[in-house]
């Protein structure tokens, strides 16, 4: 990769820490200390502040009969009190409420005090900083956190209580990815929420997704929507860096930015023995698999090990940047490349410039660039060349919490 998008990459990283009858227990650990949430006098929401629980908070306004369903966590670091399945985790009881950041929050899977040094994993102690489980809609809003900490922790007690009250049977396959994949966010079943200007940093997954694991089971009904959102600096073992999508999955993506994160990290654990997944020149940021959708718009891949690999049929991208995904790390042992996709018909108005801009050869170079000039980013990935005008991520000022002060 040029060295302008490595500096950008390394400045930007140092500032940044089916089943057809549903239902998987896990085990969760809560978000801060036993104290209550503060409910707010003359606003619609309950409000955490360091050392309160925010799992208390979503509980409580799960079963609130005044129509307070807005949780509000205030500036500060939220880690898990105990070893668990998350930090934070909403299933069909918490559908429809709106958990947002006020301010700088941070929620990590790490905790140094309570993780057992010598482990792997360490100082992780969930698997997923975030759950979203069967039941949640796209009435349930996740908005202004950052997510980061995961680092290839693997329970799978049921104590202190189940996160994933709807159970499928799973096979052996299903149950790692449910587990262990999607370090940063773990979205599963019938679950579609809103995510929205969240930034999903230094998470370390194995297998798969090390940023945000996504597992629909089949059910596509609706899309998890992406939208003004960072992911930078994440890890996997295998696939989706940044974002993996399982067979059966459907997301929209909007306005995202992908930078630093690395695929193929060690060898393929989960595909048949002698034929790993996409084994000459590995995945991307983004990994769709067969049978998914998406929809990814106005969004940026730079620096990543790879961009996107997308073996599912006629999904759309459009007015995207693929830019220098030539990043180290990896083990697969050829080229880097900017798309890697099977269905190439609905990329359009992509500026694309890269090492192998397109692998397979089924973007068409009449309705993208596939040669494009060097986009010039600023600190914030903003292009400043003119030819890049309306496409590709714009940075968005994260606001205040709609009703953030307590009256």
């Amino acid at each position: 990769m040029t060295s302008e998008p490595r500096r950008l990459i390394q400045r930007r990283t140092a500032l940044a820490l089916g089943a057809s009858c549903l239902g998987l227990w896990g085990a969760g650990c809560r978000g801060g200390g036993d104290n209550a949430p503060v409910e707010g006098d003359g606003d619609d929401a309950w409000h955490v502040h360091p050392g309160q629980s925010i799992q208390a908070a979503l509980d409580r306004a799960s079963s609130a009969t005044d129509g307070r369903r807005r949780v509000v966590v205030h500036e500060g670091t939220y880690r898990p009190e105990r070893p668990g399945q998350a930090l934070v985790w909403l299933n069909r009881r918490h559908d429809g409420i709106t958990l947002e950041a006020d301010g700088p929050v941070v929620l990590t899977a790490a905790n140094s005090d309570i993780a057992d040094r010598d482990t792997a994993s360490f100082p992780a102690v969930v698997n997923h900083v975030v759950y979203f489980g069967d039941g949640i809609s796209a009435r349930t809003v996740f908005r202004g956190f950052t997510i980061t900490g995961a680092n290839r922790f693997d329970t799978r007690s049921d104590e202190p209580g189940p996160i994933e009250p709807n159970r499928p049977e799973l096979g052996k396959q299903n149950l790692l990815f449910f587990y262990c994949d999607g370090g940063g966010m773990k979205i599963f079943g019938r679950s579609y929420p809103r995510i929205e200007q969240v930034e999903v940093t230094a998470n370390v997954a194995s297998p798969c997704g090390g940023g945000v694991s996504i597992q629909h089971l089949g059910f596509q009904q609706d899309a998890v929507r992406i939208s003004d959102s960072i992911f930078r600096g994440n890890r996997c073992q295998v696939t989706g860096s940044a974002i993996d999508l399982l067979p059966g999955s459907r997301a929209e993506i909007t306005n995202c930015l992908f930078t630093g994160n690395v695929a193929n990290t060690g060898p393929d654990t989960v595909s048949p023995p002698g034929k790993p997944y996409n084994a000459r020149h590995g995945s991307g940021a983004l990994t769709v698999f067969p049978g998914s959708r998406i929809r990814a718009t106005g969004c940026t891949w730079t620096g990543n090990w790879n961009g996107v690999d997308d073996k599912a049929a006629a999904n759309h991208y459009s007015r995207s940047i693929f830019w220098q995904n030539t990043l180290d790390g990896g083990i697969s042992p050829e080229g880097r490349y900017e798309l890697d996709i099977v269905d190439g018909k609905n990329v359009k108005g992509c500026l694309i410039g890269g090492a192998i801009a397109d692998l397979r050869g089924t973007i068409d170079a009449e309705t993208n660039t596939l040669d494009a000039p060097d986009p010039d980013f600023d600190e914030s990935f903003l292009p400043r060349c003119p030819a890049y005008q309306g496409v590709g991520y714009r940075p968005v000022k994260k606001p205040l919490a709609s009703s953030s002060r307590e009256h």
